[in-house]
């Protein structure tokens, strides 16, 4: 039985004791929630070390990468080189996956993590975050090429994804339901403080950059149109739209209180697939989502489903409320 401020350690001793959690595993997530712990204090220490502003390179996705972008990318590395069966990192931030093991074993684990997510958001105070992504391997894997990390969301056994705002949330999913954690300030541990998060099958909030209106394809803009429809229109109720231009943020909200999260592909960045990437960004996000009783799609099919082609492949995301994402694969499909 969980228990409302348990610490961490307790909850992953409950899952290694009743769910089969692994010990190898218990002490990467240990580390892991560490490093998310550090990154947040050098997110509220940003602006008196003088980090926040861009460090003056881009990341291979062509972004200018933030200083924090950086310190976050190296906390996750080093926290999670500790773990002697993680064969491989991939990092938003590093173009080639990082290899920490020449040869493999069955059983070994991927890493795959944004190490902060929504990073424009640091210049103005509001929530970033971090996401990530483990997944084990079945059997060895040939380590001279960055295609053996290309595996399917549906594979993973652990997800989770940090907030940094008006206080430090850490949530986490192994496969058996979605929990919340805060960070105590004085004892520096992480405490239970949402128990079995679950999202509404139905909604009335959706997120969405509705300043890209004039590039969505038909089955988005159709949907829009409705909600903004209100009483008046085939809803027959008002909706409310939220965006805070960082996934975690708006994820973090619609697993506490329901709603939709729409990043489609668009004229703007179809050339690419999308905007979101799969492996570290829509594939945990989607697999914590479905834990919670909601779905994940790119509009044609499950994000969880989608073959990876390069592990910094980019796709459509829609993600929230059950009813809210089948409606909206509903638009596809008649499209």
């Amino acid at each position: 039985m969980l228990e409302t401020n348990m610490t961490f350690r307790q909850f992953l001793l409950h899952d290694y004791r009743h769910e089969g959690l692994e010990k190898d595993l218990v002490f990467l997530l240990e580390d892991i929630a560490t490093a998310c712990a550090i990154i947040s204090n050098h997110v509220r220490d940003g602006a008196f070390k003088g980090n926040l502003g861009v460090a003056g390179s881009t990341n291979v996705q062509g972004e200018d990468q933030k200083q924090l972008d950086v310190i976050a990318d190296e906390e996750f590395i080093r926290h999670c080189s500790n773990c002697s069966r993680v064969a491989a990192l991939v990092s938003e931030e590093v173009d080639e996956v990082h290899w920490l093991k020449k040869e493999t074993k069955a059983g070994d684990y991927i890493v795959y993590f944004d190490p902060l997510d929504g990073s424009s958001n640091l210049d103005v105070n509001l929530s970033v975050g971090s996401i990530f992504s483990i997944v084990q391997i079945a059997e060895p894997i040939d380590t001279s090429t960055d295609a053996s990390v290309l595996i399917k969301g549906s594979e993973q056994i652990c997800a989770g994804y940090s907030v940094y705002g008006p206080s430090t949330s850490l949530v986490i999913t192994t496969g058996h339901g979605v929990n919340g954690f805060t960070h105590q300030q004085g004892t520096g541990e992480f405490r239970l403080t949402f128990k079995d998060m679950t999202i509404p099958e139905t909604t009335k909030e959706f997120a969405i950059n509705a300043s890209r209106y004039r590039l969505w394809e038909e089955p988005i803009r159709a949907y829009f149109d409705e909600c903004l429809a209100g009483v008046e229109g085939p809803r027959a109720s008002n909706t409310n739209m939220r965006w805070t231009a960082s996934m975690v943020a708006d994820i973090h909200r619609i697993l506490t209180r329901g709603g939709v999260f729409l990043y489609p592909q668009d004229e703007g960045n179809r050339a690419t697939g999308g905007k979101l990437r799969l492996m570290y960004e829509a594939n945990p996000m989607g697999f914590i989502v479905e834990q919670a009783g909601g779905s994940a799609s790119t509009g044609t099919q499950r994000i969880l489903d989608v073959t990876p082609t390069s592990h910094h492949q980019r796709v459509p995301v829609i993600m929230g409320s059950k009813d809210e994402v089948a409606r909206i694969d509903a638009f596809h499909t008649k499209s």
